[in-house]
C-alpha cells in the first residue's frame, strides 16, 4: 500500500508540475508577441492538449512499472493485447481515467484502484485548470481587442 501511494504521489506531482509549467510557458509565450486572438486560442488548445497528453503518459508509466505486482493489484480486461504492445493498454487506460470516461473495459484491481482514483481526480482538476486559465486569458485579449466590424 505505502508504495502505490508514494509512487502516486509522485505521478501526481510531476503531472501538476508539467502543467504550471506548461501553463507558464504559453502565457509567457503570448505575453511577448502580439498575437490575433484567433492564433492565440490554436496555439493554446495545442499547448495545453499536449500538456494533458504528457501528464497521461506519466500515469501509464506508473501503471505500466505496477501491474502485474502481486501487491498492487493488475489492470484486467486486455489479455488478448499482444505482449509487446502493452503500452498502448496502459496509455489507453490512463486516458480514460484522467478525463474521468470510466469505460470499464479494462478494470483495476487491488491498490491501482487507488492510483486510478487519484489520477481520475488530478486529471478533473487540471482540466479544470486549463479551462480556467483559457477563460482567463480570453478575458484578457478580448477587453484588449476591439471586436471585428
Amino acid at each position: 500500500m505505502f508504495t502505490v501511494i508514494s509512487i502516486t504521489s509522485v505521478l501526481v506531482l510531476l503531472a501538476v508540475g508539467v502543467h504550471y509549467n506548461a501553463l507558464l510557458l504559453l502565457s509567457g509565450f503570448l505575453r511577448r508577441r502580439k498575437v490575433h486572438v484567433r492564433r492565440w486560442v490554436a496555439v493554446s488548445i495545442l499547448g495545453l492538449l499536449f500538456a494533458h497528453v504528457l501528464e497521461v503518459s506519466i500515469f501509464a508509466i506508473g501503471y505500466e512499472f505496477l501491474d502485474g505486482h502481486e501487491h498492487y493489484g493488475s489492470l484486467k480486461g486486455y489479455e488478448d493485447e499482444p505482449e509487446g504492445e502493452l503500452y498502448r493498454v496502459y496509455w489507453y487506460f490512463s486516458f480514460v481515467a484522467y478525463t474521468s470516461l470510466g469505460f470499464g473495459d479494462i478494470v483495476p484491481t487491488k491498490w491501482l484502484r487507488m492510483m486510478t482514483a487519484l489520477e481520475t481526480l488530478t486529471g478533473l482538476i487540471l482540466i479544470a485548470w486549463s479551462a480556467s486559465f483559457l477563460f482567463m486569458q480570453m478575458q484578457r485579449f478580448w477587453d484588449e481587442e476591439p471586436p471585428p466590424q
